[in-house]
């Protein structure tokens, strides 16, 4: 199936890497609907697309109902899906020793159960279809562990975990399973560290040597226009500079 013939969901799609791929899928025709907190950058999105099939829909990824309203959407609308990109996320670094733990259950609840609240939205649809595609942004820090960042890369590990399992039990249902893992992208992704001199720091990197939001579209479309026959199930994506 062609690009524009696909119904996609894009979750965290209001900035940074959702944002791109939008953008990207939109130009390529492909049938939208996108979603995240933030109504008005959704907007933004649509309106400069005013020829393109795009729906929005606000949610936040640790609401299981509100996840369950945007994939309903897409059912009312098209009576299909065929690809969720779970791409919400945050970072919010810190040694393990100062015991930020309002950061560590955010990051469970938007990294972890953002993921699971999607996937359990739309298996039973796709395992109907006998087809479909699940993708999620995880990170090199799911698959190499950092000072400072034990409890993100947790995170991010848990979600690799996931999506293999995910890919194990519905491969007979011909249910596609990939993670994207980016290396340092230039996103928002940094504001969600609390301590400001970190977060300036990786800011600083992002715009020095780090990958534009762009880049990882394209590796994501790229995964989406496989045929059904290949599935492209870890793709990590580093800038060329990037030690880690």
């Amino acid at each position: 199936m062609a690009i524009k013939d696909k119904v996609i969901i894009i979750m965290g799609a209001s900035s940074g890497i959702g944002e791109a791929t939008s953008k990207l899928l939109a130009e390529k025709d492909a049938k939208l609907i996108i979603a995240a907190r933030r109504s008005e950058r959704l907007e933004a999105i649509q309106k400069s697309f005013p020829k393109a099939d795009i729906h929005i829909q606000q949610a936040d990824v640790t609401n299981y109902e509100d996840v369950k309203k945007v994939v309903d959407l897409s059912m009312n609308m098209y009576g299909r899906i065929d690809v969720l990109y779970n791409n919400a996320g945050i970072m919010p670094t810190a040694p393990i020793v100062e015991g930020r733990r309002d950061e560590w259950q955010k990051m469970l609840d938007i990294n972890i159960m953002g993921v699971l609240n999607g996937i359990a939205a739309v298996v039973p649809i796709m395992a109907q279809q006998k087809s479909g595609h699940i993708i999620a942004t995880d990170s090199v820090a799911g698959h190499v562990v950092y000072p400072d960042s034990a409890v993100y890369c947790g995170t991010k590990f848990a979600v690799r975990a996931i999506m293999e399992g995910l890919r194990q039990e519905q491969r007979e249902n011909n249910i596609k399973s990939t993670i994207i893992s980016p290396g340092a992208v230039a996103t928002e992704l940094y504001k969600t560290i609390s301590d400001k001199q970190v977060s300036e720091d990786l800011h600083k990197a992002q715009k020095e040597w780090g990958l534009a939001p762009e880049d990882i579209a394209s590796a994501v479309v790229f995964a989406i226009d496989t045929p059904d026959r290949m599935s492209v199930s870890n793709m990590i994506v580093r800038p060329t500079a990037q030690p880690v």
